[in-house]
């Protein structure tokens, strides 16, 4: 009976995935702002630092491509250019192509961005780029979810169940000395190293995925990814222990235990948190890589700093309440029981989340 309950829900949540690959032929299609701008150039900068300020990119559907680096965004460049008949002599970076209307420049973006893009999604213009006749305010902007989607995907993180293994193993290891207080900065110390580790990861990958702008395909990839990550998490729900498992490798175990239980003091917990940070990315970055993608296609540097403090601080958080609750006197081998209890249901959590966030990419609702 169970067997056949768990191939129902299975069976409903693709038909669910399915649902979303048939296209709405008769949906009207939102309108987009295309930013052209080249890495390097001075007056791009001056552009991206204005819509930064300004908070356009969340204000206004402007999609950032970037064409030194990217030969697909280039062709597009000239594609769209020639098919308003601008002619090539006029063309730089960097462009704003707002439907019908072309600003070239730092100032005259600067100065006419918001009055021509209120104008475009006002009316019913039909775009150049697409020749579809589309709606009016109402349906010009999608949804920013971005925000509720790094706090979700942060929280998704921080239930991991390998996350939770690592840290209870550190803190038997270290209160086996019988001092709670040493125990207390250990933890503490491990989660700060953790967090720097992912911080300092996260923004390496931003600024790479950045550099040559993130198309929309290769946005629809990160929304596949995130669809299969949920699946194969939910496959850990159904049937745990067949197959491949969304964890640490099994052949990896020993040596991160050993690693582990080396320590003896809060500074080596620090120092060991960089590299056991290295095996827990299998388990733990699904939601990171889709949360960066994100990031380098719709915030610029200081907006997506902020966003990626946010995503560690929660991704840490439940190191830092349980490093304080042993202090307090709850058992480690408590939570590992807890946490083997509970193995299926956070894998149920994070599948169902990462389903989700890929279907809401793949559907273009953000």
């Amino acid at each position: 009976m169970l067997s056949l309950v768990k191939k129902s829900i299975f069976g409903f949540l693709l038909v669910l995935l399915g649902a979303n690959l048939v296209v709405n032929v008769n949906a009207q299609e939102i309108k987009k702002i295309y930013f052209f701008y080249g890495t390097g150039c001075p007056h791009c900068t001056q552009v991206l630092e204005y819509f930064e300020r300004e908070n356009l990119l969340n204000k206004y559907p402007v999609e950032k491509r970037e064409i030194y680096f990217d030969r697909g965004n280039a062709l597009l460049f000239n594609e769209m250019l020639s098919s308003l008949g601008i002619d090539e002599s006029s063309r730089g970076v960097p462009t704003v192509i707002i439907g019908k209307k072309v600003l070239v420049g730092d100032k005259p973006i600067i100065d006419n961005f918001v009055l021509e893009a209120d104008k475009f999604l006002n009316s019913s213009e039909i775009s150049e780029n697409k020749q579809v006749v589309v709606e009016k305010k109402e349906s010009a902007k999608p949804f920013d979810l971005t925000l509720t989607a790094i706090v979700i995907g942060a929280l998704v993180d921080a239930i991991n169940p390998c996350e939770f293994a690592v840290l209870i193993i550190l803190m038997t290891t270290i209160l086996a000395s019988g001092n709670s207080k040493k125990a207390l900065r250990a933890g503490l110390a491990f989660s700060i190293s953790i967090f720097i580790s992912y911080f300092l990861i996260g923004l390496g990958l931003y600024k790479a995925l950045s550099i040559g702008g993130i198309s929309e395909i290769f946005f629809k990839f990160v929304g596949w990814v995130a669809i299969v990550l949920g699946l194969a998490n939910l496959k850990d729900y159904f049937w745990y222990g067949k197959g491949f498992l969304m964890e640490v490798p099994m052949i990896w175990r020993p040596r991160l235990k050993g690693l582990i239980q080396s320590v003896t003091s809060p500074m080596g917990a620090f120092f060991i948190g960089f590299l056991v940070s290295l095996f827990l990315l299998p388990c733990t970055s699904g939601p990171y890589i889709v949360i960066l993608g994100m990031l380098a296609k719709k915030v610029f540097d200081t907006q997506a700093v902020l966003y990626l403090i946010l995503y560690n601080f929660i991704f840490v958080s439940p190191m830092i309440l349980i490093s304080w609750a042993v202090y307090k006197g709850f058992d480690p081998a408590k939570a590992e029981e807890i946490r083997q209890k509970r193995l299926r249901t956070l894998h149920f959590i994070a599948g169902i989340v990462m389903l989700a966030m890929g279907m809401i990419i793949v559907r273009g609702w953000i």
